[in-house]
């Protein structure tokens, strides 16, 4: 998607005021994305964040009336954005076999810059994915961001994949359960890789990649 912009729209209900609609709300976007990177998303706050851009705390809350919504925006945001590339890569490609190869390379394969929205580092952003999104649905508040659709984008990356997956095979009984599978457990092995080693076995460098490719094809034989 190089020198291609895209206009990632996200769900209203995930923001106060849009943070694309001003310089201010972009910088709170990008240092943000920054913040929780270095900190951990326990740590961070409203007040580091308001220090670190020079602006007042109370600025940020006109835009997330928390850290929680800020969270399930970047979420949002990534997989709005990782559908984008899943259209790019996959549309003039016929072959369902090999659109489902695209799609899981896509979606467990490091992720690189992408320079069609300038204010967003995706390679820091994807790694608050896999270290920090389960918090944006393990949480008692789940049913009721749902209903919200405050995790539309996320579950139309699923479907999109699915819906492949029942292309190459229509009796197949669990498409959704293997996408997810595929992108909360290569997620996983990515954060062991970095941090707890003996879990998983990257000894090359796509082998997570591998392991889901051949994973999913053997399922649907």
């Amino acid at each position: 998607m190089k020198n291609l912009y895209i206009q990632i729209e996200i769900n209203p209900e995930l923001y106060l005021k849009n943070p694309d609609s001003s310089d201010l709300g972009r910088k709170i976007i990008t240092h943000s994305i920054e913040l929780i990177n270095e900190m951990g998303f326990e740590i961070f706050t409203f007040k580091k964040l308001g220090l670190l851009i020079k602006s007042p705390e109370s600025s940020i809350y006109r835009y997330f009336d928390s850290k929680h919504t800020l969270l399930l925006y970047l979420t949002s945001w990534y997989w709005t954005w990782t559908e984008y590339q899943l259209v790019f890569a996959t549309s003039n490609v016929s072959n369902p076999r090999e659109r489902l190869k695209k799609s899981i390379d896509i979606l467990t394969k490091p992720v690189l810059v992408d320079n069609s929205v300038s204010y967003v580092n995706e390679v820091l952003l994807s790694k608050i994915i896999f270290t920090e999104s389960l918090k944006t649905y393990h949480t008692v508040n789940v049913d009721k961001e749902n209903k919200k659709g405050c995790f539309r984008a996320y579950k139309n990356v699923v479907q999109r994949v699915s819906d492949t997956v029942l292309e190459i095979n229509p009796k197949f009984e669990y498409p959704h359960m293997l996408i997810s599978t595929v992108i909360e457990g290569a997620h996983q092995q990515k954060y062991f890789a970095e941090h707890l080693p003996s879990l998983t076995d990257t000894s090359k460098e796509d082998a997570i990649t591998c392991f889901y490719t051949e994973l999913v094809f053997n399922f649907l034989k």
